[in-house]
């Protein structure tokens, strides 16, 4: 993941309005944009009633997604699959596109998240007042008594704001954490690097013990003995890299182990963010738009 904690960094400033600036979020924008254009061309176009692997797998997603929005919003706002399914889509790869490690998350923007949440709120108060009135939803801030106004006005800008906090706190907070991991194993690596080749001596000890320890290993059918020698033979081989001079400046704990991580901050973190987005996203929308007989209801009394 790349995130940087200084915030996005600016390439270029557009010398209009005041300076539009063009940032790492803006780049990565496009691109999600981009890849998930190209992406709908080309599984859309070529259906065929004998679908394919590719397409089989499409319309599975697709069916899911489908699913979810008719079971959280009901039948009635199946029509808001296409804003729910680009918001889950857009938070997935913004989140994911951070792994190229050139390009930064777009979610770890909050002015990103922010943007969704606010225009969900758009959309909230617009069904709100179609279906209730402007008289109606200006009344609704007044229940269940009048002195709740204050109240119920804080809760309406708490609501976008909460989204998008949530949202980008969780991205960028494992962004922070990856980038403080690296400078620790940047550290880590010289530490460890120096110390087993202080001497050559060192290394050679350790290289006995290795190959001591995978034959007893062997001997004794015992898989942690082997997988032991294994690590004190790579320890030794190293710091006789090192004692060479040959792995000097090298951070070679910052290879393999950051990627267990990515794989929690990146993709499992993304995707539950982009999920409860989605779905926090439909209860609030769902809510604005209840079925024909509630609304129609609602309106008579």
């Amino acid at each position: 993941m790349n995130v940087s904690v200084t915030g996005a960094y600016i390439y270029y400033v557009i010398p209009i309005l005041g300076g539009i600036p063009i940032t790492q979020t803006t780049v990565s924008l496009a691109a999600v944009t981009i890849l998930l254009t190209i992406a709908s061309y080309c599984l859309g176009r070529n259906l065929t009633k004998r679908p394919g692997n590719l397409q089989v797998l499409t319309e599975k997603g697709i069916t899911m997604m489908y699913n979810m929005v008719v079971e959280t919003m009901g039948a009635h706002n199946a029509n808001w699959f296409p804003y729910i399914c680009t918001i889950f889509l857009s938070s997935i790869c913004g989140s994911l596109i951070g792994m190229t490690g050139f390009l930064r998350s777009t979610t770890a923007d909050l002015s990103v998240p922010l943007a969704w949440a606010v225009l969900t709120s758009a959309i909230i108060w617009y069904q709100s007042i179609r279906h209730n009135g402007f008289l109606g939803w200006l009344k609704g801030f007044t229940e269940p008594v009048a002195v709740m106004t204050p109240m119920n006005l804080i809760s309406e800008v708490a609501q976008p704001v909460s989204m998008a906090f949530r949202h980008f706190g969780n991205v960028a907070g494992g962004g922070v954490i990856t980038s403080i991991l690296y400078t620790a194993l940047g550290m880590g690596s010289a530490v460890l690097l120096n110390l087993i080749s202080a001497t050559i001596f060192v290394p050679i000890i350790l290289l006995a013990l290795a190959v001591g320890l995978y034959f007893w290993g062997r001997k004794t059918q015992k898989a942690v003995r082997r997988i032991a020698g294994l690590a004190l033979g790579v320890l030794a081989i190293l710091g006789l890299l090192q004692y060479a001079g040959v792995l000097s400046g090298v951070p070679i704990l910052q290879f393999g182990i950051p990627a267990v991580l990515s794989i929690y901050f990146d993709v499992f973190s993304g995707f539950v963010q982009a999920l409860v987005f989605s779905m926090l996203s439909m209860v609030y929308i769902s809510s604005a738009c209840p079925p024909p007989e509630e609304a129609n209801h609602s309106g008579n009394s």
